[in-house]
């Protein structure tokens, strides 16, 4: 099973699933075209084929977002541009004084040749932090709260962590077709 990404911090907590899984994952550092679209699911299958252009073999790749219910969705597909420019600190800044009820969301999309492309999706609830805790993960970690926990994504192990993160769950989706289909 091949994954494409050069987000170094995603690959880590794909080969920990995969792993927990028994499964082999390869991971190829290709920074894939990423359209502009208000839809994970459209960057994440357009970007899935593009690796596929790559590697000529079944290969995965995922896109994920913070979507906070204050700002009707921003950044959602946004999230690495808004993390770029503005960073963590930025985002704070947006919700002072509104609500902080978020979302992250994580989009899979598998090309299997003779198969086509697959989507599988995940999501966590929770809240933004009213300051960056922890030092673990990456991205917005440090201030997501998933619901029904006291800390950050960034206060947790990894192993924790993809417990109830939407990455997590896309990947356990992913990891279970692959198991039933025997691909």
């Amino acid at each position: 099973m091949t994954l494409a990404t050069s987000n170094k911090g995603k690959a880590e907590e794909f080969k920990l699933l995969f792993a927990e899984a028994k499964i082999g994952l390869k991971v190829e550092n290709i920074k894939t075209v990423e359209i502009q679209s208000d839809t994970l699911e459209e960057i994440a299958v357009n970007s899935c084929i593009h690796a596929y252009n790559i590697v000529k073999n079944m290969v995965f790749v995922e896109d994920a977002g913070l979507f906070i219910d204050a700002l009707n969705g921003f950044p959602g597909p946004y999230s690495s541009y808004v993390y770029r420019t503005i960073g963590v600190e930025g985002v704070l800044k947006l919700v002072e004084g509104k609500s902080r009820g978020a979302a992250f969301v994580s989009v899979i999309a598998l090309y299997h040749p003779g198969k086509g492309v697959r989507v599988f999706k995940g999501m966590c609830r929770g809240v933004i932090a009213q300051h960056p805790r922890g030092f673990s993960g990456f991205g917005f970690d440090p201030i997501f709260i998933p619901e029904g926990v006291g800390k950050t994504f960034a206060e947790m192990r990894e192993d924790e962590k993809n417990k109830l993160s939407h990455r997590g769950e896309a990947a356990r989706k992913l990891i279970e077709w692959l198991k039933n289909t025997g691909f």
